[in-house]
């Protein structure tokens, strides 16, 4: 990978002409193939890769088995920064959507170049940064859509049936067909049958029916209740889990902030330090 080509990735592309050449001179070349899988979530992170040919898809297995894309990511991009940053196992896959080459820095060569181009460190942390809201607002779509299709994939034919029950119970359509019901029978068995009336006066069959109907649809909008109680839990665990990995995430940021600062610190203070040295010097000169 030569300077131009590096300076291509955003990331490096404000580094000075040998800061660029040198980190040229670090990065390894790696071919990658269709469908190769350069490393998966929990092996050890030891490398960043800078893209600069080719698409890598960076995804992440979800607890229902099912694989998630988490990003595609194309010439100019960079991943696997958060391995040799915290030292950690890797938190997702990467795979090769093609034919793809890139240039691969270790974290041991990574860090030491960091100690002389701090601003390097800043635009990999807003990267970062812009990833996990990018993730957290993709993890945030599957909750809203998650509920629904579990709760969809365990009805059954009654369950069905009684909220469909308990949806019209509760609306005014059933107020009026029920009013309307009972002024026509009311009226048949009043006025219409003068001799052999099913139901007289004081409508002790009405009486009847109501009352079954009324013992029936109790337990079956109790059951609909339930149901969507049970909604509501798993609506709100999953709430409480985006929510906690929101807060991890920002605390993550928090702390890589305060390493950079606290290496800009001591970068600053070795700089005065030369400085200082270098002031006897030309004043012998």
């Amino acid at each position: 990978m030569t300077p131009d080509t590096l300076r291509q990735v955003p990331l490096f592309e404000s580094l000075e002409d040998d800061a660029a050449r040198r980190l040229c001179d670090l990065l390894e070349a790696v071919e990658a193939k269709e469908g190769q899988t350069l490393f998966r979530a929990g092996d050890a992170g030891n490398a960043m890769y800078v893209i600069e040919s080719g698409a890598i898809r960076i995804s992440i297995k979800a607890e229902d088995g099912n694989e998630i894309t988490v990003a595609e990511l194309g010439p100019g991009e960079f991943f696997g920064e958060m391995s040799i940053l915290d030292g950690q196992a890797r938190a997702a896959n990467a795979t090769a959507m093609e034919s793809s080459r890139l240039g691969m820095l270790s974290r041991r060569h990574f860090l030491s170049f960091l100690q002389n181009n701090s601003d390097v460190a800043l635009g990999m942390l807003t990267a970062l940064a812009n990833r996990l809201r990018s993730t957290n607002e993709l993890l945030q779509r599957r909750v809203s859509r998650n509920v629904n299709e579990e709760e969809e994939r365990t009805l059954t034919f009654a369950d069905r049936a009684a909220d469909a029950i308990a949806e019209f119970g509760g609306s005014w359509k059933f107020i009026i067909v029920s009013l309307s019901f009972f002024c026509l029978w009311i009226i048949v068995n009043t006025f219409l049958l003068t001799r052999q009336k099913f139901d007289p006066f004081p409508f002790i069959l009405l009486n009847l029916a109501l009352n079954v109907i009324t013992a029936l649809q109790a337990p079956i909008i109790m059951m609909s209740q339930n149901r969507q109680s049970h909604k509501d839990r798993i609506r709100a665990d999953l709430d409480y889990k985006l929510n906690l990995k929101n807060e991890l995430a920002l605390n993550e940021i928090l702390q890589r902030l305060h390493l950079l600062e606290h290496d800009r610190g001591r970068l600053t203070t070795a700089q005065d330090r030369q400085s200082m040295e270098s002031l006897p010097r030309q004043a012998a000169k």
